[in-house]
């Protein structure tokens, strides 16, 4: 058992039986499934709009190079600085270096699960240079400490009265604030590091390579903030959040928005190609977009490659009967969830993070919600096929495996094993798991066989 496996499986044994836990994030999943249905109202026909965007994904990826070329010569023929980064670590020394040409010391971050992927503000922390989350979930969880429990909605997890705990601790703010108290003390706090920061770093929804754009989706607004103000904008976006043409736009947003939170199309929408012209009153003296890796090529390769259309909104996530119950930190890696399992093992290693595959029931809700129709589930299984192919796993599984379908396909065997033999059997194998939170498995004094049997006979 690898040490992650461990980890995984000691978060997931309390987060499954923490009652209040569970209460909030049902409570929050619920609310969003409200909202779902109704932005699901404004497609004529929801399926049609669905299968089309997996179309023009597909296009996508199976032509990523010539698309990825052709948003280098739009954008850096706007102004803009283009930097490829096949892995974190060349991302992260790209920032540092803009950085300490600017002779920064701050940055306002707009929320991104690139920058979380890389472990951006832990880097730019260790090199003096202050990074602070305006996105108000992720600044919440920037001053616990914390990183982000979901996708979409980085501070699922807590209550209004968690968050005002957080305030209370960390910022000797009033104790039991209500929300809209909350909102305008982050307010207060974060205009102020809009104005002193020299840079702004965003991730990226789309890319579009017809126009060497970057769409930045947001709610609240503060993304346009962090490229407002501060004289240098950097764009980190993985290579796969390309889209042929601003004409697409039309379609993935609004997807984007009511699958992600239920809204016909999110506040704020925001389309950047460069650099602030002569004639542009507002936007950053300089724009540099990195394109990451940092493992995506093995998804391209792999027999994961339809996981590479995701736009990142979340649905899966709150379908999962898996991730309901043991929450995002459980996963110990930046992407959680259904489509989390599928990337996270290809991206950081196959050997330590297979088993986020097997944390699955396959019941095939994340594949029915995506959408854009990614067949999450079948990917899942999959990876358990890529993992056991490559001998990941232990001798102890195969043999009790190859033990278990001999059983299953002589019923001789199955007979042949009392209900005595069976409970003893079952109870100690599953000692550790199964019986640690629940009674013990007793089998029938009959099985089925038997008195199927026994009633012919008669």
């Amino acid at each position: 058992m690898t040490e992650q496996q461990k980890v995984f499986l000691a978060k997931s044994d309390v987060k499954a039986h923490d009652l209040e836990h569970k209460r909030k994030v049902s409570f929050n999943i619920a609310k969003y499934n409200d909202s779902v249905v109704k932005g699901k109202q404004q497609f004529a026909n929801l399926e049609i709009a669905r299968q089309k965007a997996k179309n023009v994904k597909w296009k996508v990826i199976e032509n990523l190079d010539k698309y990825l070329e052709q948003f280098e010569k739009n954008f850096t023929s706007r102004g803009g600085k283009l930097i490829w980064a096949e892995t974190a670590d060349e991302a992260l020394q790209a920032i540092l270096q803009i950085c300490r040409e600017k002779n920064t010391t701050q940055v306002v971050k707009a929320k991104s699960m690139v920058t979380e992927e890389i472990h951006l503000n832990e880097f730019l922390k260790e090199n003096g240079i202050d990074s602070v989350e305006t996105d108000l979930g992720e600044y919440i969880q920037q001053l616990d400490g914390e990183p982000p429990y979901h996708i979409v909605t980085p501070a699922m997890h807590k209550s209004k009265e968690d968050v005002a705990k957080v305030f209370h601790d960390k910022l000797g703010t009033e104790p039991n604030l209500t929300p809209p108290e909350i909102t305008k003390i982050a307010r207060k706090n974060l205009r102020e590091k809009y104005i002193s920061a020299q840079v702004g770093i965003t991730g990226g929804n789309f890319l579009l390579a017809d126009i060497g754009g970057v769409c930045v989706t947001e709610n609240e607004g503060n993304a346009r903030l962090c490229t407002t103000f501060p004289q240098t904008q950097i764009s980190i976006v993985g290579i796969e959040k390309l889209l042929p043409s601003i004409n697409d736009l039309h379609l993935f947003w609004p997807l984007l928005a009511t699958f992600g939170t239920g809204q016909n199309v999110t506040v704020y929408n925001t389309i950047f190609s460069g650099p602030r012209k002569a004639d542009e009153t507002d936007g950053p003296e300089e724009m540099y977009v990195i394109l990451l890796d940092n493992g995506r090529t093995n998804l391209l390769r792999g027999e994961v490659r339809e996981s590479m259309y995701c736009i990142r909104c979340g649905s899966c996530l709150n379908a999962c009967p898996v991730y309901k119950n043991i929450g995002g930190h459980a996963y110990g890696a930046t992407y959680s969830g259904p489509i989390g399992a599928v990337i996270t093992p290809h991206l950081n290693g196959l050997e330590e993070y297979k088993h986020l595959s097997y944390a699955s029931s396959l019941c095939g809700n994340c594949t029915e919600v995506c959408p854009l129709k990614i067949n999450i589930h079948e990917m899942l299984l999959e990876n358990r096929t890529i993992a056991v192919g490559a001998r990941l796993n232990s001798n102890w599984e195969n043999v009790s495996w190859t033990f278990w379908k001999q059983a299953m396909l002589s019923r001789r065997l199955m007979n042949t094993a009392g209900p005595g033999i069976k409970n003893r059997i079952v109870n100690k194998l599953f000692k550790s798991s199964w019986a640690v939170h629940r009674g013990e498995i007793k089998f029938a004094s009959k099985s089925f066989n038997k008195m199927w049997k026994e009633r012919n006979k008669s």
